[in-house]
């Protein structure tokens, strides 16, 4: 497992999965799949509405580890490549889904109001090579563990999940 930064305003992590592509796609397209795995150690997702289509919405639903924080994303669709490319837009929003301003939602000043989530695939066999950029997320930030602890419980839920 390797992590490349491209630019400081960009996360960039590389992930290999003992799953075949199809299977990859899926834990990212599928609200049921994506609820299992997406967000830090002890957060889980309640909410995760997936309209996949370009120009399509997203709102995702995170709750803390005590359950007393739920913390919300809004987005669309940029762009769909099945088992390829996804790229979607992220922005903090109420439970309605609309955006609110970065620092309503208590990030640190400059945190821009949109950033973009692009995820490609590589099928490698019985394996999948996942590159994931977050653009607008700064390496080294928070926001990079948490994407680090998410690709950790998804290499766990695709192993418990598909494996057995």
């Amino acid at each position: 497992m390797t992590n490349e930064t491209i630019s400081e305003d960009a996360v960039v992590i590389e992930r290999v999965f003992e799953a075949p592509v199809e299977l990859v796609w899926q834990m990212w397209t599928n609200a049921e799949h994506f609820k299992n795995w997406y967000g830090p150690r002890g957060f889980s997702v309640p909410v995760a509405e997936m309209n996949l289509r370009v120009g399509g919405k997203r709102l995702i639903g995170m709750a803390s580890p005590d359950g007393s924080l739920m913390m919300w994303t809004v987005g669309e669709y940029i762009e769909i490549v099945p088992h390829t490319r996804l790229a979607y837009s992220e922005s903090p929003a109420d439970e309605n889904g609309n955006a609110v301003s970065p620092s309503e939602m208590g990030m640190p000043e400059g945190y821009p109001a949109t950033t973009t989530v692009t995820v490609l695939l590589e099928d490698i066999g019985d394996r999948t090579k996942m590159t994931m950029t977050h653009a607008g997320v700064p390496a080294g930030s928070p926001g990079e563990a948490g994407w680090q602890q998410a690709f950790d419980k998804l290499a766990d839920y695709i192993e418990t999940a598909f494996n057995d």
